[in-house]
């Protein structure tokens, strides 16, 4: 057999086998370039993922506890700052090769420092003196100069403080202070205090600078904890000055920090960095480790692994049709060389030589263009996968489905099959039972077992194809009985194009060709219910958190601080709300204690809140017991937890328990239940939310300790500042002032919390698969209906040959068309897109989704924009499948296909 024999059959045929090489090279295209594209995806993902963290978290610190020297001369500095290379040096090669900035840092223990100006004020100070290598450079001084070098032994020890400190802690420039060693600062006692002398003070020049972000920053006082504590402030001084500092007595501690980029992080290197980046704790010999890079990465992978898993059932609905377009473009081809193999037979011809001939045209054909789309792939962006296996598998099956084809296709001469009533054999029946049985079992499977995130399962990858085939094999057993009623039907009426397009429509034999859409159209509709699914849980996730469109959260509230606020452009309505933690029940007023363990209490404004929820449109339902308008007499009715619920009945208190809110006791009865209450934390599990509005008249009303504001184009910095002085007007406006809280109160919006849960780490990943996979469903299965049209191609033009010859208008040849090529498209739409819609309610549960939300449940709601999509789906495809039909039936000529015979 000559290859230009072979070529010139290849050139003859030309139009199936450039549909055969175009199949071929988008499987491997998609074999070799999706994986690209998907790490590319992840590691754009994971670095923003990181660059968005705070930079604390990306720093890996090593660090001493305080170290006394020995007194034999040596500069402790000197030795311990050559160890910044030499730890660099020591790191696995992937976390070093990802290091971009390094600080080495010397200090002293605080201890307690007192001076003229520190009086002045009444402050309680301690002092901490840190030595930082490159500061000069890194900051600009507003106010004197910096510690001077050659200082002697004998002067005061130079201090530049930063201005926010000095500010703060009511210094400057010339200021003079006596700072004492902290207690036991050595074994043999604390050393005499030193005097200090403040010399400069600066600013940052840039305040993101990694130099400023070592703990305890420099730049700013850490505020007492309480009555009597201190403030605790640092100063720089230079190191010549902490080296006599040592050899008098004092213990310094040593930090080496190292700044973790994320431009050079490679998602295939992912673990490997995990596990490096817990094997430097391990030996740190002895000194203290602190990272804080795991959690990040942790938190990624396992978004990743779930983003994978949804990838992998995409992936394998899209292969699944490309093979089955593969296996029909095969039976296409043989179906119009079956002439040629009958005459190659009948000339003594063995049973394999079609089969040869099929194979040595394959080999030419196929292996190129898998060749071709291998190379075209791994021109996408992004680390490759191990895919090379597989790419070649991909191919010699490819290779051999023409041949393969040509071996089971029936020669000799073909009978009329839409004359023939054809009854499925009871094998047929057996095979087709069985893999609905199959289907069943392995959804059972697949739930009871559930998933290794990130893995390829070979039950995940079964259940899509699995269900798809067998929702194809029930469509193709059940459709044609109504079209048979239908038929009956329509040959008692006048006209013949209802009948005669129903009667044929029912006996049309598609199974493969039906199977392939069902595929394409189940992983398009796959991917578009889950991606709607996400969206919809993510804007559950959001409206748990803020169930209006924003909320500012603080201590204490003044509580014309709702007033205020609705005074502001664009507020609506602003509604109070209080939250405390660690609250006990009890059994009276008295404080009788079950020992029943804290709750959360919440008090809300019901119908308030109801009314914002339904004003600002947030998926949030508020209970019926916190609706009670005005104070009722009796407990107050409340929504408790199930925990507590089953606590509270165990002791007999659900009909009446007290809870402390602000030092005050409230009598309640639990009047519902719920799993979770919207500005709790999801894993709460324990809270008890009681009407505002119904609260008893007490000497001391409840203060509300934050507001739920509904509005248009929400300031969120004028709520901060509405909220920040109605903070302080309470503490500062009763008969005992408290000092000025350190800390602002928290706005949070719905619309920037929305906005963080659709933009988390893997989600570009996902996206790109729910695309992707859309995309392909949708142009394969117009692609499989093209086939099924092709397939019934032949005889379609024969009978209308005789039916325009017996006075068929144009107008009724289309009516025709439509009317059998309707039900089939319209039933191969709708099946797949059924398959789909079922597919995410079985395999959401294992697929790890909440990872995407928040840790909130993927739940599939009905979505009444996927049914406007089947139906816009099941009209393009019938309007292709007509235009394919019209296509083809002008190639054919019509009257030369009459003419030429019945299988021509």
């Amino acid at each position: 057999m000559s290859i230009g024999a072979v070529a010139r059959r290849i050139r003859v045929y030309g139009g199936q086998f450039l549909l055969l090489a175009a199949l071929t090279m988008v499987v491997t295209l998609l074999i070799s370039g999706v994986p690209r594209l998907v790490n590319w995806r992840a590691e754009q993902g994971l670095r923003t993922f990181l660059a968005s963290q705070p930079a604390e978290r990306r720093d890996v610190t090593y660090s001493t506890e305080p170290l006394f020297n020995a007194g034999n001369g040596t500069s402790l500095l000197t030795a311990y700052e050559a160890d910044l290379e030499r730890l660099q040096a020591g790191m696995p090669p992937d976390v070093r090769r990802m290091v971009d900035q390094r600080w080495f840092t010397a200090e002293t223990e605080p201890g307690r420092v007192r001076g003229r100006d520190l009086a002045a004020k009444n402050l309680l100070v301690d002092l901490g003196l840190r030595s930082m290598p490159g500061i000069a450079e890194a900051g600009t001084l507003t106010e004197g100069r910096w510690p001077d070098q050659g200082a002697l032994a004998d002067q005061p020890v130079q201090v530049a403080l930063a201005a926010d400190v000095a500010r703060k802690l009511n210094l400057r420039a010339g200021s003079q202070l006596t700072l004492a060693a902290p207690q036991a600062a050595t074994p043999e006692g604390a050393p005499d205090p030193v005097r200090i002398s403040v010399v400069g003070v600066f600013e940052p020049r840039q305040r993101a600078d990694g130099i400023w972000q070592g703990l305890p920053q420099i730049l700013r006082v850490i505020e007492p904890q309480g009555d009597g504590q201190p403030f605790v402030a640092l100063g720089v001084v230079d190191g010549a000055a902490l080296d006599r500092l040592s050899a008098d007595g004092w213990g310094l501690r040593f930090s080496w920090r190292y700044r973790l980029g994320a431009d050079s992080i490679e998602i295939a290197a992912l673990d490997r960095l995990i596990d490096s980046i817990q094997l430097m704790g391990r030996q740190a010999q002895g000194r203290i480790f602190v990272q804080g890079l795991d959690i990040p990465l942790r938190e990624f992978k396992a978004e990743l692994a779930a983003a994978r898993t949804v990838l992998v059932v995409i992936a394998t609905g899209v292969l699944a049709a490309l093979a089955g377009l593969v296996v029909l473009a095969a039976g296409l081809t043989v179906r119009r060389r079956r002439t040629e193999f009958t005459l190659l037979r009948a000339r003594g011809g063995t049973a394999t030589i079609g089969a040869r001939r099929s194979l040595a045209e394959s080999f030419l054909v196929v292996l190129p263009a898998a060749a071709f789309g291998w190379l075209l792939g791994n021109l996408a962006p992004g680390s490759p996968g191990d895919t090379a296996a597989f790419a070649a598998v991909a191919a010699i099956l490819v290779t051999l489905a023409l041949p393969v084809a040509t071996l089971v296709a029936p020669t000799g001469v073909a009978v009329r099959r839409d004359l023939i009533k054809l009854r499925p054999s009871a094998r047929r029946i057996t095979v087709e039972a069985s893999l609905l049985l199959l289907a069943v079992l392995a959804v059972v499977l697949l739930r009871r077992r559930g998933l290794i995130l990130g893995e390829v399962d070979p039950l995940l990858v079964s259940v899509p194809m699995l269900l798809a085939v067998a929702a194809a094999v029930l469509a193709v057993r059940l459709y044609p009985w109504p079209l048979r009623l239908l038929s009956r039907l329509a040959a008692r009426t006048r006209g013949s194009v209802a009948f005669l397009g129903t009667a044929r429509a029912g006996r049309a034999v598609v199974t493969t060709p039906l199977v392939v859409v069902v595929l394409a159209v189940a992983t398009a509709a796959f991917c578009a219910v889950v991606a709607g699914g996400i969206e919809a849980s993510r804007d559950g996730a959001a409206s748990r958190q803020v169930p209006a469109d924003a909320l500012i959260q603080g201590e204490r509230l003044a509580p014309e601080t709702g007033a205020e606020l609705e005074r502001l452009p664009g507020v609506r309505a602003a509604s109070p709300v209080l939250n405390e933690a660690g609250q006990r029940i009890t059994k009276d007023a008295i404080g009788t204690d079950p020992r029943l363990g804290t709750v959360s209490v919440v008090l809300v404004d019901g119908p308030a809140l109801a009314s914002m929820v339904r004003e600002t449109g947030v998926r949030v339902s508020v209970p019926s017991a916190l609706l009670t308008r005005g104070a009722q007499p009796g407990p107050l009715p409340a929504v408790v937890s199930p925990a507590v619920a089953a606590e509270l009945a165990a002791a007999g208190l659900d009909r009446s328990a007290f809870v402390a809110v602000q030092g005050q006791r409230y009598e309640f009865r639990v009047a519902g239940r719920a799993e979770s209450f919207p500005m709790l934390r999801a894993d709460n599990s324990r809270f008890v939310i009681l009407p505002w509005q119904s609260l008893p008249r007490r000497e001391y009303a409840a203060l509300p300790t934050g507001f739920l504001v509904a509005g248009d184009d929400l300031d969120v910095e004028e709520l901060r500042r509405v909220g920040n002085e109605g903070q302080s007007r309470f503490q500062q406006g009763g008969t005992v002032t408290g000092r000025e809280r350190p800390l602002e109160v928290e706005v949070r919006t719905w619309a920037e919390i929305r906005r963080q849960l659709g933009e988390g780490r893997a989600n570009g990943v996902l996206v790109f698969g729910f695309v992707a996979g859309a995309a392909a469903g949708t142009a394969l299965g117009l692609l499989a209906i093209a086939f099924v049209v092709l397939a019934g191609a032949r005889a379609r033009g024969q009978v209308l040959s005789r039916l325009r010859t017996l006075g068929l208008s144009r107008r009724q040849w289309r009516g025709l068309l439509l009317v059998e090529l309707g039900p089939l498209v319209g039933v191969s739409v709708l099946t797949g897109a059924l398959v789909g819609a079922l597919l995410p309610l079985l395999l959401t549960p294992v697929l790890g989704l909440s990872a995407f939300t928040n840790g909130a449940p993927v739940r599939v709601p009905f979505e009444p924009r996927l049914v406007a999509g089947i139906v816009a789906l099941g009209a393009v495809a019938l309007g292709f499948a007509v235009a394919v039909e019209a296509l083809n039936n002008r190639r054919m000529r019509l009257g030369e296909v009459l003419r030429l015979g019945e299988e021509s």
